[in-house]
């Protein structure tokens, strides 16, 4: 057995401990908390506490689903229903908060998951770093440690051997070198089977997944209309601006061939004419591909993109960007246009003196919020240019949410599940 099958199975072993450990501490607390919530929404006053056990609830989830690829392998989908962007405040949003969250399958796929994690999660995780130190202490009886237990309980049994000497005790050190090797070789395997168990439980059933499938459909549909509409208007730009002006730009060079030798002085104001249009048409195209695709995003990332983008505005913003590194092509371009969308939106109709940008990853998923003080009434209503963006960012299952009361402030909170590399 080399050196890193022997670190791989000793860090299995830490981890197990630290998933025993969330289990019997973490799981069980929740467990009670949401029973107990649970029940006292029977009388109403459960409908103020259960909110607030269930977000701490799927914190609790979301953890172990972060740590399940890196630990065990696996990944844990969470399949949560997005609140509704219409939730209202006080008293009667609680209510509907609590409505909305025990209607949701996840909530209870997570309560479930509570149970199990502290039964035979727990008992699973133990395994990891329990071999190993009972297998240690097997290792410690012949050194002395049977003295003391021997006159404490006469024999003591070791797994399957009574200890009762010194003989007995060297039989028990050799147990324990089997169990430090069985733990070496399973630890990793327990601690994928613990995520696993979790993954049976916590993740979206059949019919959730299918439902996700469709609206994945339905949104890579609207992309397609959408790619479709951008390709048409390209093609629009391009035949009405930039090759319009290529055209007189070529007229007046075949007049300038004409007026060379006749005309000298005419030939030379065409000249100046088309170096004029060439450097329209070249401005045009710089413009057009700018909308395609900016540079800055391409070359310097989604965060600088943004931050370039705010410079151009005529109001104060503050752009906060919180990234290890760089999402794929794709999700970044589509991040960027949605918070240009979310930023000319804040412009044009917000009445705001000052917009905040906040980008960061965390969760496996980037999100970012573009917030501002204007006079709010905001909605992303079909028809709207937030519903284009919603629309945009469904492409790859993200989410949309837009809190804007009337008297403001507007917060547009976007989320794209996505990996930074």
């Amino acid at each position: 057995m080399d050196a890193t099958t022997v670190r791989t199975s000793l860090l299995a072993g830490a981890r197990g401990l630290a998933l025993t450990l969330m289990a019997l501490i973490g799981s069980i607390t929740l467990f009670v908390l949401t029973v107990v919530s649970l029940a006292l929404s029977v009388v109403g006053i459960g409908v103020l506490m259960t909110p607030a056990v269930l977000a701490l609830v799927r914190a609790h989830a979301n953890l172990r689903r972060r740590l399940a690829p890196s630990w065990g392998g696996v990944r844990i989908p969470a399949g949560y229903r997005p609140l509704p962007q219409d939730m209202r405040r006080g008293l009667t949003g609680q209510v509907e908060r609590c409505g909305h969250l025990l209607r949701d399958p996840a909530t209870w796929r997570d309560v479930q998951w509570l149970f199990v994690d502290f039964t035979a999660g727990a008992i699973i995780a133990v395994l990891a770093p329990g071999l190993l130190a009972h297998g240690v202490f097997g290792l410690l009886l012949p050194l002395g440690l049977w003295g003391p237990l021997v006159s404490a309980q006469h024999t003591f049994w070791y797994t399957f051997v009574p200890v009762s000497g010194a003989g007995t005790a060297v039989a028990a050190a050799l147990v324990g070198c089997a169990l430090i090797g069985i733990g070496l070789k399973v630890n990793p395997l327990l601690v994928r089977t613990h995520f696993k168990v979790a993954g049976l439980l916590a993740a979206p059933s059949r019919a959730a997944l299918e439902q996700r499938i469709g609206r994945l459909t339905e949104t890579r549909h609207d992309a397609l209309d959408t790619s479709a509409a951008e390709l048409r208007r390209i093609e629009r730009d391009l035949h009405d601006g930039a090759q319009a002006r290529l055209v007189a730009v070529g007229m007046n060079l075949s007049t300038v061939e004409a007026l060379i030798e006749r005309d000298p002085a005419q030939a030379k104001e065409l000249i100046g004419r088309a170096r004029a249009t060439s450097a329209e048409a070249l401005a045009e195209l710089r413009d057009l591909v700018r909308g395609i695709h900016p540079p800055v995003l391409a070359e310097r990332g989604l965060g600088d993109a943004v931050k370039a983008l705010a410079l151009r505005l005529p109001l104060r913003t503050d752009v906060d960007v919180e990234l290890t590194g760089r999402a794929e092509a794709p999700v970044e371009s589509a991040a960027y246009f949605a918070v240009s969308e979310a930023l000319a939106n804040a412009v044009k109709h917000s009445g705001a003196e000052r917009v905040w940008v906040d980008i960061s990853h965390r969760g496996d998923a980037l999100r970012i919020a573009v917030t501002d003080n204007g006079k709010g009434g905001a909605s992303a209503d079909s028809g709207s240019g937030l519903s284009g963006v919603e629309r945009r960012l469904g492409t790859f299952d993200g989410i949309l949410a837009v809190s804007s009361p009337v008297g403001g402030p507007t917060m547009i909170t976007m989320e794209i599940p996505c990996a930074l590399s």
